[in-house]
């Protein structure tokens, strides 16, 4: 494995853990709502890409699944020690607790939406790259991110702020022109941030895709 499929990997994982938390504060753009996980997720598609262009499909698959992972017991543990009682001399232990404990509905609605666009980011650059091109790395970047960052920002929106059916009196649920203003928000600087990060995937040397396995 490469030096840069290593830090790759890392940096994937990192990056999702950094958002997860973050999203857990709604901030304001311009004056409008947007969650601040924002600013450092959408660079987890391109990184995702140059693993998978390093390390293949499957290594793809293997990361997004295990990335999800590693948010949801990130969350439970640190559930289980915000509700731990503070020792008598730790006097920052509400701090603690309302700060990190997690929102479950913003978590669940985090993973779902990473696990969900990260998996069919990995289908649709393979299939460029199988299917369309394998020249023009900035194109078949561009082009899953078009289809995984609207996907996302979608299920995110819709799963963490909608009156979904049992979900309509919860604390975060907001009327659906605020979710859909959310949705848009969210989605321009998920735009920006993707298109920015596209020259990560020149990082790595292209792999010889037409001696490489479909499934690999």
């Amino acid at each position: 494995m490469s030096r840069v499929a290593v830090a790759a990997v890392g940096a994937y994982v990192g990056a999702q853990v950094i958002a997860d938390v973050a999203s857990l504060k709604i901030g304001q753009v311009a004056g409008r709502a947007v969650d601040m996980g924002t600013w450092i997720y959408p660079i987890t598609f391109t990184v995702r890409d140059v693993v998978h262009k390093t390390l293949g499909r499957r290594a793809a698959r293997t990361l997004v699944v295990t990335a999800a992972a590693v948010n949801l017991f990130m969350a439970l543990y640190l559930q289980w020690v915000a509700g731990a009682p503070s020792d008598p001399s730790f006097a920052l232990g509400a701090e603690f607790e309302a700060v990190l404990a997690p929102l479950w509905r913003i978590t669940i609605a985090s993973i779902v939406a990473e696990v969900v666009s990260e998996l069919a980011d990995t289908e649709v650059y393979h299939w460029f790259v199988r299917r369309v091109t394998a020249r023009h790395q900035w194109a078949r970047v561009l082009t899953s991110n078009a289809v995984s960052v609207p996907l996302d920002n979608v299920i995110f929106a819709v799963v963490a702020f909608g009156a979904l059916p049992g979900l309509t009196d919860h604390a975060l649920t907001l009327p659906w022109e605020a979710v859909w203003d959310v949705f848009l928000v969210n989605l321009t600087v998920k735009a920006a941030v993707s298109v920015a990060s596209v020259p990560l995937i020149y990082l790595a040397p292209d792999r010889d895709w037409s001696a490489d396995p479909d499934d690999a």
